[in-house]
This record gives C-alpha cells, structure tokens and sequence, in this order.
C-alpha cells in the first residue's frame, strides 16, 4: 500500500506460494544464419508452496530462465504468461523484498562476514528499526547458518586468504536472509562445492525451509542425499516441463510411462537420462544399454512433454491453478492495492554505508594505499632528478622546461589508467546489489567517484607535485607552485574521469586498458608538442580541443615561461643574448593572458564534469535484470 516501504507475504512463520501460469519465453536469436524468435520455456505452469522446490534439468534446459522470471529479475521483453505470489501480482520491484543468491558469490572480499551481513541490514532494514535491533539480526543470522566460527574473517580475494567455500556461500545466504523473505530464490547453490560442502548448505536450505520459507532453486545434477531433502520438483526438457509434482511421486510417474529406474541408482541421474534420450544428438552418443534404466516404452511412445500434460499431475496442477487465477484482483482493485516499494534508506545513508565500504576496502588493500604512493613518490623523484634545477639558457631552458612538463602530465595521466578497472572489478557485485535494492545507482557511483579521487588520486598527486616542482627548479614562488599543483590534479581527475566511462562501458579490464591507451595516445598527439597545431589542416585541428594534454601543457606553459627571461650562455657579458618566455608562447599560438592561462583549467574541469556524467548515464545503463 502507499506510505509502506518493504512488505512481507505471508503471515508470521509462513512461506509464501510463487505460481506461473502458461509462462512462454522467447529471444532473438540466429537459426540457421537467420535472426528469428528461440522459444526458451514453452507453456510453463507450477506451483511452488513453502518447502524445497527444485527446478532440475539438463544444460540448456531453460532452469536459470524460469528461475529468473519467478523471481522477477528478467527483462519483461518476450515474456507472456503471469507470475503471482499468494495469489496475486506481484508487486512492482519484487525483486526488493524477496532473497535472490546468484550462482557466483557475490560478496566483498575484504570486509568481515559479520561486515557483509551488516552492511546489507544496514541498507536493507528499515529506518525504524533501530542499531541494537539491527545488530541482534545480524547475530541471528550468523548464528542461523552455524557463522559464528568466522564470523570476524575476511571473505577474501586473491590476495588475502579467507574463509571456506562453504562459509562464503553462506554468508551470500545470509545477506538475503537479513530481510527475512517468506521467498529464497537460489540459482545453482552447490556450483563450485565439493560433495561435503554442498550437502552442508543443502541442508541449511532445508532447516530453512522446515522454518516456514519458501526456497525455489535451479540445480543440475545433485546426489541422492541433496535430492532427498527435495519437496517439490519441477523438471524440465528443452524448456517443456516434463513433470511438476511431490519428488516422492516423481519415480512412481516415470515408470508409469515406461521408464524405470534401477534399485540402488541416483534418480536425478536417472531423470536426466531419460530426458537427453529423447535428444538424437544425445542418444547417439549413449549407449542403450545403460544398467540404470529399463526402458519399457514402444515405438510409437508419445514425447515427455506431451505424456506429462495427459497426465493426472497435470490436471491437479491446472485445477489447483485455476483456483489460484480465481483470486486475482481486478485492474481497479489492483490499482488501490498496488504496493509502492521504495529504498527503505534515505540517500545520505545509503551514501554513507557504501562510501563506509569503500574505504575499508582501499584500506585492506595494501597495493592501492600504500604502494601506490610509494610508486608516486619514486618517479617524481625520478623526473626530478633528471631534469634537476634547470638554468635559464636560451639553449636548454626553454626546451627542457616544456619537455619536463610533456613527461609530468604524460606521467600523471598513464599512471591513472588503473581506473578502468574501477567499476569493472565489482561490476558483479554491483549488478546483484542494486538489483536487489540494496542502494541508487547514483549512491553507488558518488561513493566510488569520492573514494576512488580523494585518496587514491588526491593525496599521490600532491606528494607528486611537491617533490617535483622544487627538485626541478621552477619558479620559486608561492603562486606558481599552488597553480602547478592545481593543474596537475585537473589533469588527473580529468584522466581519470575518462577511465571512469570506459570502466563503465566495458565489462573486460583487457579491452579497457586497450581503449583509454589508444585514447591517450591520440591526445597525446595534438598536444602541441610533438606537432604544431597550426601546421595540421584546418578539418583535423578541431581534435585538439579533445586533449587533455593540450589544455595541461599550456597551462604550465603559461605559468611557468610567460614574463620569464632567457639569456644565452656567453663569457662575453657584452654580447649576451636573451629572449622572453612570450616569444616562445607566441610562436606556439598559446594566449598567454590571464583568460588564457585559466581557460586551460576550465576546460580540464568541464571535461571532468562532463566525463563523470556519462560514466553515470552508462553505469546506469548496465543491465540490472538479465
């Protein structure tokens, strides 16, 4: 109802019941060299009570598919059927209030599993409930998926050593199981478990289930221990089902249509043997006389899929699906009790928890802190030392100041291409969260922006600017040296907010780095220094107002050469000769006047700002549903 923020289904202690009523999925696709319409799930109808409901298939079966819809998160495109919760529809971002665990984990490597659970109460709890309440949720959790051994353990990643693989699928569980769904979508739970393992967490889902909750997972070829603790199954055959019933009954059907399992063998492999035989492709490669089936079926046998619709489980299901159609509201009834789910936070909380998050996570990164200022601080003592207390010759000022300024900027804007990998890192991550109703996306990306700028752009760059300027031997004076130092970190953050919309943009950190390389390279060219820009024909020199490098060169250009004096180096005093910075910056076509010398840094923010803002819009455009 309006005013309310996340609402439970069910009543206290009770599961909810998920239905789909003739649920038909096709994609665009390319058959035989031709796009044309691939139907993914035909006709599809179930229902799924509290309890274990597996859906259980063959690769390519349509599992994940129908996991998807049932659960809200895929792209209503090619979708037609309706998919109800107790019996009604269901409610605008469902997908909010339900738990959904992705097949790959999803969680941040470098905070605590106590961290992870509480960070999703955090953002995912309402307001009203206060931090003690939170807090004892979490305990609830940890101590529900038997946590408390590692509950103050990093999860890990490459670098840092973790928990088990069993632990770190638990606390994915355990940051759906925070808002206590009546409705635990799982897909693929055991993926990447060894047997023990993945009896354990099955077995967590079924304690769960004994709770009162509703688990519907997608699993492929489970053993008979897991299968046991199965309620409901669905099975399903090229995207056809082929039986949806109790699992006690799922045997007793197949035998009844001529297919009987052996005593003593693991009926989902027997299930799948059955279903790849009616496969040409499949039987071809099998061999008939396989020990753990005795097929009994004549020639002229009707396919899985049709037996099963003729069959008496079908027609309890269609009755019972009847009864459930009969309940739905009117579209004027819907309307009064559309429910209105919003983010149960408020922005500047969401936008404080994940910046949290961030910072724990540059913290806990030793590469990113700490090393890379180390690195920082070695080549600009490196560029120092190389162009060390420059003189002021004709000969050599001139050329070894600007090629100085060539080398910092070309420094400062390479060295930020470990951006793109910003959001393509925790793209996963991201997706699943804010899918989830975790935070904005606008929350996500300002934290990030913040995060990622200030510390680990920011504070380098100012160790960077300070060493160089004074070891270098430019001017020494307070002026110049503010505005050296503001330039450089214009030019950063404007780099850097170009790395942000590749990062965005591409989901592969190899196929990044190759596009800002080559972009930077490009700019690098109609910097004005390796070509003059006045030489270039008049339909190419407009690229130069794309070049972060060309705005950054000639304001330091500017603030260092104009008003300055160069003398040549002659032991005559009487015949010296000196010129002024300014013939130089005329010959190069630079405005060396005030609006000149500050247009370059307005330019470098409008492209930072300009830059972020479609980093946003393509963030924004990732797909959240599949």
């Amino acid at each position: 109802m309006k005013g309310s923020t996340r609402q439970r289904f069910g009543s206290a202690g009770e599961g909810s019941t998920v239905s789909c009523h003739r649920v038909n999925y096709e994609v665009e696709a390319k058959i035989d060299g031709k796009y044309g319409k691939k139907t993914i799930l035909k006709d599809i109808s179930g229902v799924f009570r509290p309890g274990m409901n597996a859906i259980l298939g063959p690769t390519g079966s349509g599992k994940t598919s129908l996991l998807d819809i049932l659960a809200a998160r895929k792209e209503p495109k090619g979708i037609s059927g309706s998919v109800l919760i107790d019996g009604k529809s269901l409610p605008k971002n469902f997908k909010l209030v339900s738990g959904y665990v992705v097949q790959d984990d999803v969680v941040m490597g470098t905070l605590t599993v106590r961290e992870n659970l509480a960070f999703s109460a955090a953002l995912r709890l309402p307001d009203t409930l206060s931090k003690e309440e939170r807090e004892s949720r979490v305990d609830d959790v940890v101590k529900e998926l038997g946590l408390g051994q590692c509950a103050d353990t990093k999860v890990g990643t490459e670098f840092i050593r973790g928990v088990s693989g069993g632990e770190r699928k638990r606390t994915n569980i355990g940051m759906e199981l925070i808002i206590k769904p009546s409705v635990l979508f799982l897909d693929e739970p055991t993926t990447g478990l060894d047997a023990s393992t993945a009896n354990a967490v099955m077995h967590l889902l079924a304690r769960l289930s004994r709770r009162g909750r509703s688990i519907i997972f997608s699993i492929h070829q489970p053993r008979y221990k897991i299968y046991r603790l199965f309620d409901t199954l669905h099975l399903l055959s090229l995207g056809e089902t082929v039986y949806h019933g109790p699992v006690c009954e799922a045997l007793e059907y197949f035998s009844s249509i001529g297919f009987v399992c052996q005593p003593h063998n693991n009926p989902p492999d027997f299930f799948l043997y059955v279903i790849n035989e009616e496969s040409s492709a499949v039987n071809l490669a099998l061999d008939d006389t396989k020990e753990d089936v005795v097929i009994q079926r004549t020639s002229y046998a009707k396919p899985l899929a049709e037996e099963y619709f003729k069959s008496r489980h079908s027609t309890l299901l269609q009755d019972e699906a009847r009864q459930i159609l009969k309940g739905i509201p009117t579209k004027e009834e819907s309307k009064i009790q559309e429910q209105i789910i919003t983010y149960p936070c408020s922005f500047p909380k969401q936008l404080s928890h994940v910046s949290r998050r961030a910072v724990l996570n540059i913290i806990r990164n030793p590469f990113l802190t700490v090393a890379g200022t180390v690195i920082v601080i070695i080549l600009s003592a490196i560029i120092g030392g190389i162009y060390f207390q420059l003189d002021n010759s004709i000969e050599f000022g001139i050329q070894n100041r600007i090629g100085a300024f060539f080398f910092l900027i070309m420094q400062q804007i390479f060295s930020n291409m470990s951006a793109v990998e910003l959001f393509i890192q925790e793209r996963v991550i991201f997706v699943h969260e804010s899918a989830s109703g975790f935070y904005r996306v606008s929350t996500y990306f300002f934290a990030k922006c913040v995060c990622d700028l200030l510390p680990l752009r920011t504070i380098p760059t100012i160790f960077y600017c300070t060493i160089s300027y004074w070891m270098i031997g430019l001017r020494p004076e307070a002026g110049p040296f503010f505005f050296y130092t503001l330039n450089l970190l214009l030019t950063t953050y404007t780099a850097t907010a170009m790395a942000f919309v590749v990062s965005s943009s591409v989901s592969m950190a190899a196929i990044g780095t190759l596009v800002i390389a080559i972009c930077y390279v490009l700019m690098m060219v109609f910097s004005g220094l390796l070509v003059n820009i006045n030489s270039l024909p008049v339909w190419l020199r407009w690229l130069q107002y794309l070049s972060i490098f060309r705005y950054s060169q000639n304001a330091l250009a500017i603030n260092e050469l104009s008003g300055m004096e160069f003398c040549s180096k002659n032991a005559d005093p009487l015949n010296v000769t000196c010129t002024d910075g300014n013939v130089y910056l005329e010959r190069q076509g630079i405005d060396y006047s005030t609006w000149g010398l500050w247009q370059n840094e307005v330019a470098l923010f409008s492209m930072t700002l300009g830059f972020l803002f479609l980093a946003y819009i393509q963030l924004r455009r990732i797909p959240k549903l599949k």
